[in-house]
């Protein structure tokens, strides 16, 4: 047996766990320090619990349609996964986003079972790898299309600064994919060089089908954008009303703060950065903060059903192959 490393031992964990989660809490006390705490109770009573019920079904359902595309780009590289087991892995991870400091962790978690199940551990990893960029290339697309849509509602110097972070963006991912393509195989040692030509030929296999690539960050981009209709169907019951071109310019980009790992799945952090971008749109900070607390209870409501259906699909054997 492989015995855990001091950095990953289960007290370090643990204590990383529990500084997030005091991490988190200290943000929201932050917040509601300044912020009116009975505004943002009121909002959240304004909205019906039939509505709750249909935005986790519908929440529920977006990433159902993001786990087929998932299995879609694992199985172009080569992995073999079945619906359940796609179905399971996804699940598990959006489970384990609970537990661990962003989505990167449960992406980690969906690979790690997906390797006991596929066909080829290079084809899951970077499928996995892949899908996670067009998801990113999705919420890119979305919050340039947000900010061309509402450019008279931007500042000369938030136009300066989006340029600058989106250009920086796009530098880093077009870095990281010509490296791993482009990367001479024959100066590492053999061992490395043969995961290196089993990337490269899921490389290939992915782009002899470019146009299931294509279908897939079209799928992306109407997950995302189902997430934003549903915030926006949540705000309008809590009181918050915008128009549809601010949300599709702020809300990707307050799920980019969440990736930052100083509180527990970014609570906090991303309540904070909604507010922060929706002030200049008119939006009350009490009402955008009560409105990132409900999408909250969402999407932990979520993971939990999550977690939930990954475990029984597990225990009844419904992805056997």
């Amino acid at each position: 047996m492989t015995s855990l490393s001091p950095n990953n031992s289960p007290p370090r964990v643990f204590s990383t766990l529990i500084l997030r989660i005091a991490g988190a809490i200290l943000v929201l006390g932050v917040l509601f320090y300044f912020l009116p705490v009975r505004r943002v109770g009121a909002a959240l009573h304004l909205v019906p619990p039939y509505l709750w019920i249909l935005i986790l079904a519908g929440y529920l359902a977006s990433h159902f349609v993001a786990s087929l595309k998932w299995r879609l780009m694992v199985n172009l590289a080569g992995s073999g996964l079945s619906v359940p087991q796609a179905v399971r892995c996804y699940f598990a991870g959006l489970f384990s986003v609970l537990f661990l400091p962003s989505i990167v962790g449960g992406d980690i978690v969906r690979a790690t079972l997906a390797l006991r199940m596929g066909r080829s551990k290079t084809a899951v990893l970077f499928g996995s790898l892949l899908d996670r960029i067009l998801d990113f290339l999705a919420l890119a697309f979305l919050t340039i299309a947000g900010a061309i849509l509402v450019p008279g509602s931007l500042s000369p110097a938030s136009r300066h600064v989006f340029f600058l972070v989106g250009s920086g963006a796009a530098i880093l991912v077009a870095a990281v994919v010509l490296t791993v393509l482009l990367l001479p195989a024959r100066r590492f040692p053999f061992r490395i060089r043969r995961h290196l030509v089993r990337l490269r030929e899921a490389q290939r296999a992915m782009s002899a089908q470019s146009h299931f690539v294509l279908a897939a960050y079209l799928l992306a981009i109407c997950v995302q954008g189902g997430f934003i209709l549903l915030t926006m169907v949540l705000a309008n019951a809590a009181g918050l009303h915008l128009p549809l071109q601010v949300w599709i310019f702020a809300w990707p980009m307050a799920k980019f703060s969440a990736l930052v790992p100083l509180t527990q799945g970014g609570i906090g952090v991303r309540e904070a950065t909604l507010a922060g971008l929706l002030l200049p749109f008119g939006a009350p900070a009490a009402l955008t903060v009560a409105v990132g607390l409900a999408w909250e209870g969402i999407t932990i409501a979520a993971a939990l059903l999550g977690g939930l259906a990954s475990y029984a699909i597990g225990r009844l054997k419904l992805d056997a192959a």
